[in-house]
């Protein structure tokens, strides 16, 4: 069993987004800082640095946020945005602002954008995160459409087909799942992430993505209770429903 990495506690909470070094050595000395019923005063002394630290530790007469290693899922509503490169919120904005100051930084897993709801990931785990994205996880993400005009009826065959090309690239789409629920909605299953995928697909069928919602990554479903602009932390069972195939879940 590995031993788990010590951090002094002053960069332990600094690296968290509780304040400066200083500050932290000034929440020590006024006995704010407890760890297994203890107060902690030094700010130089050394914790490991366990992922039940949040059950143990206590700022201020609150559980510590978790450390790293932390993974969340979201709730992403529409009208806020993954990057800067589009206008708008942020969807850290949705989060505490003490996270957005942590270090490592909390990333989202893939992104949807401004006009895309549903289920988003988040870790600052860069390991989980590429192996979430890279192409041998293999990990599939469901969605579900409303068009602007009925379908025609060829459309799974020529998504599944596997040899469907988009505007400016040369390499065929992978093949997509489509399940029909009407003549206007569809539920479509991608196996890779290009820019815009589901939009341009439709587009290049000669339709109209009215809304897109991901409800889907892996084997992992976002819950009924999640509402939109809600987050919540993701289990260990969570994490690697990630990695089950949908139909196996």
């Amino acid at each position: 069993m590995s031993k788990s990495p010590s951090l002094r506690l002053d960069r332990l909470l600094a690296n968290l987004g509780y304040g400066s070094r200083r500050e932290i050595g000034l929440l020590a000395k006024a006995g704010l800082i407890v760890l297994d019923g203890a107060q902690l005063r030094d700010a130089n002394q050394r914790i490991a640095v366990t992922q039940d630290l949040p059950a143990r530790m206590q700022v201020d007469g609150e559980p510590i946020d978790p450390p790293p290693g932390l993974a969340l899922m979201m709730h992403k509503p529409l009208g806020v945005t993954c990057s800067h490169k589009e206008a708008g919120s942020l969807v850290y904005s949705l989060l505490p602002e003490r996270w957005r100051r942590r270090d490592p930084a909390l990333s989202t897993i893939g992104r949807l954008d401004k006009e895309t709801s549903g289920l988003l990931l988040l870790t600052d785990d860069g390991a989980l995160l590429h192996r979430v994205i890279s192409p041998k996880s293999n990990v599939a993400k469901r969605y579900r459409v409303a068009l602007d005009r009925p379908l025609k009826g060829d459309e799974g065959m020529v998504l599944g087909s596997g040899s469907m090309l988009l505007d400016g690239e040369d390499k065929p789409l992978l093949p997509v799942e489509l399940e029909v629920e009407d003549e206007t909605h569809v539920v479509v299953t991608l196996h890779e992430g290009r820019y815009h995928q589901v939009r341009r697909m439709f587009a290049a069928l000669g339709n109209h993505v009215t809304a897109l919602h991901r409800d889907r990554i892996g084997g992992l479903t976002l819950p009924a209770d999640l509402e939109a602009g809600e987050y919540r932390i993701l289990t260990e069972a969570d994490v690697a429903a990630v990695f089950v195939e949908a139909s196996a879940a």
